[in-house]
């Protein structure tokens, strides 16, 4: 729970689009919300930033403390946060730099923003620099008024997470591919954006299975008896799905000593199990949703 001090800067923020008083005024603020490692429950807390083309950067500094700030932690367990930006809001992919990566964007920080440099000085731990994507220019998403609409969107996020972690990898084995040289390759600075993308997927993954298992298959069953074996066979997916979303944990935990062609084929066997499975559900269930409302009427 913010202290009552965070909470009127909270509070501020939010009434005046982003602009507060007082020992911030002037600074560039951001909210971040993530959830609780711990408890599951949202947790906000402004953040100075610094702009760096189309990303926010913000510094786990704790004022120099000798311990990471709880939302660092709370991110490293659930990789998707919600960040408010003046009257902007949107969801992203939280990832903390590494390597060289992490030191030219800590320097960039710094030359905006001089006193973190003080308190990296303070602390002997490496303060972690969390990169925040800004949402990018696109046509306007499609309104959603129906069930079949919002699981449209569900559905196409997860995609777009699985087509983002196929071409990270790729990043990677090209960077591996690049290194010249005796020695072992610097490693490229991408292990834990893998891995936050990945464990991002899986989660949602997750929760959109519970949902559906405890409340939406149960309802529409009622109404639809004659495809019990539909819901089924969807349910029993659930549960293969749930083994390959720990076995591709797995697979791109090695990724750093993992051998390419080995590696692409397992990941392509993977996703080929998890779209085939959308593709099945979408095709099942999708007709049967097209008049249900969304967002739901009371």
């Amino acid at each position: 729970m913010p202290s009552a001090f965070q909470q009127s800067v909270i509070d501020e923020f939010r009434a005046n689009a982003g602009q507060v008083g007082g020992p911030f005024a002037g600074s560039d603020l951001l909210l971040l919300t993530t959830t609780g490692a711990r408890t599951g429950r949202p947790h906000t807390t402004p953040l100075g930033h610094v702009r760096d083309g189309e990303r926010l950067l913000v510094v786990g500094s704790n004022l120099g403390a000798p311990h990471h700030p709880d939302w660092y932690h709370n991110l490293l367990a659930h990789p998707s946060v919600q960040v408010e930006l003046g009257e902007q809001q949107f969801e992203t992919i939280a990832v903390p730099a590494e390597g060289s990566r992490r030191d030219e964007l800590f320097a960039r920080v710094v030359a905006e923003a001089p006193g973190y440099a003080e308190y990296q000085a303070a602390t002997d731990r490496t303060l972690p620099v969390v990169v925040l994507e800004l949402p990018g220019p696109r046509t306007p998403a499609p309104a959603i008024t129906s069930l079949a609409d919002k699981l449209t969107e569900v559905h196409t996020w997860l995609r777009g997470q699985l087509a983002q972690v196929h071409a990270e990898t790729e990043a990677h084995f090209a960077a591996r591919a690049a290194h010249r040289g005796a020695g072992t390759p610097p490693p490229p600075g991408l292990g834990l954006q893998i891995r936050q993308r990945c464990l991002a997927f899986c989660q949602a993954l997750e929760f959109h299975h519970t949902a559906e298992d405890g409340h939406m298959f149960p309802a529409m069953e009622g109404h639809h008896p004659h495809l019990r074996p539909v819901f089924e066979r969807l349910r029993e997916e659930h549960r293969s799905i749930a083994a390959v979303q720990s076995a591709l944990a797995a697979l791109l935990a090695g990724v750093a000593v993992a051998e390419p062609e080995r590696f692409r084929a397992e990941l392509a066997r993977m996703s080929e199990q998890l779209t085939a499975h959308l593709a099945y559900e979408e095709a099942e269930i999708l007709p049967l949703l097209a008049d249900v409302p969304w967002p739901p009427t009371p």
